[in-house]
């Protein structure tokens, strides 16, 4: 690793030791990519000047509003279930994230070429860089073991994909992606540590390390979920993946055969047709285009089928009503929409919470970058609980081995960082 390289992860790591001083914090950190359209700003926001939280009257109307009387940055996210309003289905979460949470920070800070800048304080920003340059670190001695366990045994996921299969042949959806989670009982983590062990492992563009209280969530997300700069708006739905491999031919080979693959093409022009259709309803009529179809695009752990659509907002329409159409994403939900959440809702064992949700900010110009909350660590300081969750696309032509197989590949990054 170069010197300059190693300063900003240093800088970086300094910064969250005393960001997590407070009670609230997010980093959204684009680790240094920029594919297609610029990734996430290095941006960390601290501290809460005022906030909202979803409820049953208070969700994406309720953020609109709050926003307008003072136009701002806000930063937090969006549960699975924030759209339980729209899809009756679906119900007020008892995660402890919750539905959705935005804050305004006391302080923002931009963290680009070892240079931060205060973006946003009442403190003097020169008295804030000291903070971060001075603060010391009262590091932890952690020494418990961490065993991860499986929510669901191999042979009850075949089990589970098998009867899924069954609705798709019923003619009930086209593909839904079926997702279960891993845990972690009686066990202490050091956030900031691990985030940064899981993003020297699998640094991503969309990654976040978030606080709200007692909970935590690393994130190591190579997803865009939405963009909007000005009245442009941009998705990138990731559907088809391939494993990586340390020797250079069979790596190629494994890239070729996700570009090659017939399943993997069919799940993920089954997505982008949601994605088209869901912006459609907002965005100007004949705007909405594929920029880009099946690019493949490669990460430490694996190959990811990543395609690119765009649109232009309607001028009559806000930026949360654009956000609302496209909730949740449907890269982690299916086609069509609304009876593959009926579905997940009936076969997975644990409530996605935050999982599949989306991390990320609103500036002042109404403007927005969000991820989708995959490959992530949720860690719970009160119960000493760590979980997190892996999923994948199930088509009438899956094969429930390899889905499984696959689940595994996507978690085996976050099981490194855990045990290590």
């Amino acid at each position: 690793m170069n010197e300059d390289k190693q300063n900003f992860i240093n800088t970086k790591i300094k910064m969250l030791n005393w960001a997590n001083q407070f009670n609230i914090f997010c980093l959204l950190d684009n680790n240094g990519y920029s594919f297609e359209t610029p990734a996430f700003e290095c941006l960390l926001a601290v501290g809460s000047k005022r906030s909202i939280s979803f409820s049953e009257k208070q969700n994406f109307e309720y953020l609109q509003s709050f926003y307008d009387k003072k136009p701002c940055w806000l930063f937090g996210h969006f549960g699975y279930n924030a759209t339980s309003l729209v899809y009756t289905n679906n119900k007020i979460t008892n995660d402890k994230f919750g539905n959705g949470f935005f804050f305004e920070p006391e302080i923002l800070i931009k963290l680009s070429n070892n240079n931060i800048e205060i973006l946003k304080s009442d403190i003097e920003p020169q008295i804030i860089i000291e903070q971060i340059e001075n603060f010391t670190h009262q590091k932890i001695d952690i020494n418990c073991t961490i065993n991860i366990s499986q929510a669901l045994t191999k042979e009850k996921y075949v089990e589970k994909i098998t009867q899924l299969k069954a609705h798709i042949k019923r003619g009930d959806c086209y593909e839904i992606n079926f997702c279960y989670q891993f845990f972690a009982n009686n066990v202490e983590i050091d956030p900031i540590e691990k985030y940064y062990k899981l993003t020297q492992i699998s640094p991503a563009p969309f990654a976040a390390l978030y606080k709200l209280d007692k909970q935590y969530c690393l994130c190591a997300s190579p997803e865009r979920f939405l963009q909007k700069k000005g009245q442009q708006l941009i998705s990138q739905p990731i559907k088809g993946t391939s494993k990586r491999d340390k020797n250079a031919l069979i790596d190629e080979k494994n890239k070729n055969h996700l570009l090659l693959s017939e399943k993997e093409k069919s799940e993920n022009v089954m997505v982008v047709d949601l994605v088209r259709n869901d912006m459609s309803m907002v965005c100007e009529k004949g705007s909405v285009k594929v920029k880009e179809l099946f690019g493949i695009y490669s990460f430490p752990q694996v190959h990811q089928m990543i395609s690119t659509i765009e649109g232009i907002l309607s001028p009559q329409k806000t930026f949360t009503e654009a956000i609302k159409a496209c909730y949740p994403m449907g890269s982690m939900t299916g086609a069509p929409k609304q009876r593959v959440m009926e579905l997940i809702s009936e076969y997975e064992e644990n409530e996605r919470g935050l999982f599949s949700g989306s991390i990320g900010y609103i500036n002042p110009q109404a403007d927005f970058d969000f991820n989708v909350v995959i490959r992530s660590v949720f860690y719970d300081t009160e119960e000493k609980k760590v979980t997190f969750n892996a999923g994948s696309g199930i088509t009438f032509n899956s094969n429930a081995e390899e889905e499984y197989e696959e689940c595994l590949s996507k978690a085996a990054a976050l099981i490194e960082v855990l045990k290590d």
